[in-house]
């Protein structure tokens, strides 16, 4: 049988006018109004005109597609006004995974969002007074709080929107058109590709580097020194390590060169942890109050890394030197909003009653691997009584912390190593990432890899509903 001619299947194809006026599309339109559903039938008829000139529709396809335009163009609708930030499951073990949005929010913090977001608050507003406040009180009565636990005194705090914003105002602030003098060693790339000196570079202070990437002494800060030095730069290694031959001068070296010579000394702590990590097993991390015990004029760091907060940049330090830093018409550019300041504040607030498993983040890495094993044995066990296509091995691993934070550090743990008859472990792991919500594992030597450290109990069950559903 000869196929129809191509411009005799176009014909078979109503206008979108046509399409609109269908029973069914006019149900629609009242629901959803006519503008987006035009552009929802639109699409779907330009979709089936390319079938045509493709040649991958012929006469009884486009009799069934003509006959399922309607189911179609609704398909279409739900797609297209449906929000591509969604929640998903992260089953990677990277604690602070920055493509996952890094550190989940405490209970706390989302219920004082919700608290404040949708009405009125005093965030620029003494209620005392009744005059105009500013809204930097609401996180630094807290961080002076903490500080003031850990005997520091003359401390404050200012907020903007993260951590690179919190180094280019301050960088600005203290040191535009003059020398920032700053280790080869630690002149990072963060990341999405942007690096310390681009971020210099912006901020209008020049970049002079001394050292080696290896080696960096404190003579070498010194012989930098000249008229144009306007600031000491410590950039914290926070997302790789150097070993080998090494050398880097102590913190309160440097301290004690910067007040020599009259400069201030700002370090970019970048995680920003506010408790000691050892508790959960993790070396190496300074923590905020290491580096403004050592005598830092102004220390920055991120609030969704080790804080476990949302995204923020704080930057701490020198009353005289922060209120500088506030005076930089720039701050404004950079500030945060109402949401920012109600999470930071929920999140500080349990620093503050030392109820640090309060924090999501934290609470996952001082998880042990007995822990997390148990949880796996019985995600295993279940697995195996209803899933017999699936293999599903338990098997020591270990965890990260991620998002920039404690490079050399991990955490052990006990992994799930799946394997499914006539798929592949990429296939798999596709599978999973299509399921609502998407479920992000890991692929190693041909089994997907799935670690609970960074699974919510109540998600486990939606793992074993997404598995079987995937075999």
């Amino acid at each position: 049988m000869k196929a129809a001619p191509r411009k005799d299947l176009y014909r078979k194809l109503p206008s979108v006018d046509e399409l609109l006026h269908q029973p069914e599309i006019a149900a629609l339109m009242e629901r959803e109004g006519r503008a987006a559903l035009t552009e929802a039938a639109r699409e779907v008829l330009d979709t089936l005109r390319q079938e045509i000139a493709s040649g991958s529709l012929d006469a009884s396809g486009i009799e069934l597609a003509v006959g399922g335009l309607a189911a179609a163009v609704e398909r279409r609708l739900r797609q297209s006004l449906a929000p591509s930030l969604r929640p998903v499951i992260n089953a990677t073990g990277v604690v602070l995974h920055t493509n996952l949005g890094r550190a989940p929010l405490a209970e706390a913090a989302l219920d004082r969002i919700r608290e404040v977001a949708g009405v009125y608050s005093n965030l620029e507003f003494d209620i005392a007074s009744g005059e105009r406040g500013k809204r930097d009180v609401h996180v630094e009565r807290l961080t002076a709080r903490l500080l003031n636990q850990e005997g520091l005194t003359g401390i404050a705090t200012v907020v903007v929107n993260n951590n690179a914003a919190a180094v280019l105002l301050s960088l600005n602030t203290l040191a535009e058109g003059g020398e920032v003098i700053v280790s080869r060693g630690e002149l990072v790339e963060i990341g999405g590709s942007f690096r310390i000196p681009d971020v210099m570079a912006k901020s209008g202070a020049v970049l002079r580097e001394v050292g080696t990437t290896n080696r960096t002494r404190l003579a070498d800060y010194e012989k930098a020194i000249n008229e144009r030095t306007r600031l000491l730069l410590r950039v914290h290694r926070s997302n790789f390590q150097i070993v080998g031959f090494t050398e880097q001068p102590p913190l309160a070296d440097l301290v004690a060169l910067a007040r020599k010579h009259k400069l201030p000394i700002l370090e970019d702590l970048g995680s920003g942890a506010m408790i000691e990590l050892r508790s959960v097993g993790v070396t190496g991390e300074p923590s905020v109050w290491d580096s403004l015990r050592a005598g830092v004029d102004v220390v920055t760091y991120s609030g969704d890394k080790l804080l476990g907060g949302p995204q923020a940049g704080l930057i701490s330090g020198q009353s005289e030197t922060v209120a500088r830093i506030r005076a930089n018409p720039l701050f404004r550019a950079l500030r945060v909003d109402k949401l920012t300041y109600a999470a930071l504040e929920a999140t500080l607030l349990a620093y503050v009653r030392q109820d640090h498993n309060a924090i999501p983040a934290l609470r996952m890495m001082r998880l042990s691997a007995e822990e997390i094993g148990r949880r796996a044995q019985a995600l295993a066990d279940t697995l195996h009584a209803n899933v017999p296509r699936l293999k599903v091995e338990l098997i020591e691993g270990a965890s990260v912390i991620g998002g920039g934070a404690a490079p050399g550090a991990s955490l052990p743990t006990v992994l799930l190593a799946v394997t499914c008859d006539d798929l592949s472990a990429d296939e798999l792991a596709a599978r999973l990432r299509t399921h609502r919500p998407p479920i992000v594992a890991r692929v190693e030597q041909g089994r997907v890899l799935l670690d609970l450290r960074t699974v919510f109990p109540e998600q486990e069950a939606i793992i074993a509903d997404a598995l079987s559903q995937c075999a």
